[in-house]
């Protein structure tokens, strides 16, 4: 028997390398010489720079930038196996979790250590660039990540902006002439499964900006900013970035990767499961376990476990998705090429118990080795 696993994080219990791991202690006590192959997943969220330096035998990469309020905080980024492609999640520089709820305001918090990072990677000879975003507590269009590469943003009086998404109403000049050429050379892949324009209702501050912490009256504020930004890029560049699909993503950074550093917007799941060569590792597999913490019909909707299902459909390979939650009615799910799901929680429990790491390991073995033992029966 050959067994795939390849799990996503079921997030606020496990790492997906945590997952996969309990899953498979699980098949082995049904029977230990089955041949098992764990692949890391995620969907370019949190997670991503785990599951890809583990897929890729890299390492992780501790660094102190710039947060998002311009105090220092400790990150953590990878450089894949191959020593060129560096990794990065851009919630460990600009996340929601660094600020307390009192702290959130998207008119004063920037990106410049996203930055930081990609210029650290950098210096340790990475020219490849793999982009998580999502859960970023900034609207300020990247234009802080592309200070801190360089870019120098001008008043009509001639001064430097400061910086967060109260000062995208100042620009008047965008100077790239301070970029280096190793930003310039940089190739960069960016997850991104959201498609909101830069500004407008359904843009980065109406569609993200509560989240962060913004009311209606900043919203206002900083959507504005968001449209003069494009306005002074179209009219210098000749880059509309309106017209980029993401590029309100983590409050325009999307907009920044794409529109200044010719990066190109992805699907998260796609891009890493291409990283760990999911379709050459699925050869001579007998079925495929996948699974998140909740399935629903948002699964099949750029989520990692439907992109697994998808590319083990090709080769008629069965695949079984197991989650903590699964909203019935779902027909997307076996759309998508998932063969059957299963719930891991056995019967009614407090929400906070079923996410417990101790439960939930032990639920994911359970699970996994009644699987394992119905494959036996019907073979």
């Amino acid at each position: 028997m050959n067994i795939l696993i390849a799990m996503d994080s079921l997030k606020g219990s496990l790492s997906s390398v945590e997952a996969n791991k309990a899953v498979a202690e699980g098949f082995v006590q049904v029977d230990s010489n089955w041949t098992i192959q764990t692949v890391p997943v995620a969907d370019g969220g949190e997670g991503t720079v785990e599951a890809l330096v583990n897929a890729t035998d890299g390492e992780f990469i501790e660094a102190i930038v710039t947060g998002p309020l311009g105090k220092p905080v400790q990150s953590t980024y990878g450089i894949l196996g191959n020593k060129v492609t560096a990794v990065i999640e851009v919630a460990e520089a600009c996340g929601l979790p660094l600020l307390t709820k009192e702290q959130l305001n998207p008119l004063n918090t920037n990106t410049y250590g996203v930055g930081e990072l990609i210029i650290d990677a950098l210096e340790k000879g990475c020219s490849e660039f793999i982009i998580g975003l999502g859960g970023s507590a900034t609207n300020d269009a990247g234009v802080g990540m592309l200070q801190a590469l360089g870019y120098q943003f001008f008043t009509h009086d001639g001064a430097l902006i400061g910086f967060g998404g109260s000062e995208l109403k100042s620009i008047a000049k965008v100077d790239a002439r301070n970029v280096s050429d190793r930003v310039k050379a940089a190739n960069f892949q960016v997850a991104c499964d959201v498609n909101n324009p830069l500004y407008g209702p359904d843009g980065a501050a109406f569609i993200y900006g509560p989240q962060k912490g913004a009311t209606l009256d900043m919203v206002e504020e900083l959507d504005n900013g968001l449209r003069h930004f494009a306005d002074v890029t179209l009219e210098q560049s000749g880059i509309d970035l309106q017209q980029i699909s993401g590029a309100g993503a983590a409050g325009g950074l999307g907009a920044a990767f794409a529109g200044f550093l010719n990066g190109e917007l992805e699907s998260g799941a796609e891009l890493v499961l291409e990283q760990t060569r999911l379709e050459k590792k699925l050869k001579g597999v007998d079925f495929v376990i996948t699974g998140e913490g909740k399935l629903d019909g948002q699964t099949s909707m750029g989520k990692a476990p439907a992109g697994i299902a998808r590319a083990a459909s090709k080769l008629s390979i069965p695949v079984i998705a197991i989650a903590g939650d699964i909203s019935e009615g779902s027909p997307s799910l076996y759309e998508s090429g998932i063969t059957a799901y299963f719930t891991i929680v056995s019967g009614p429990i407090p929400l906070e118990e079923a996410m417990s790491p101790e439960v939930t390991l032990k639920n994911l073995r359970r699970t996994a080795e009644q699987i394992g033992r119905l494959w036996c029966a019907a073979k």
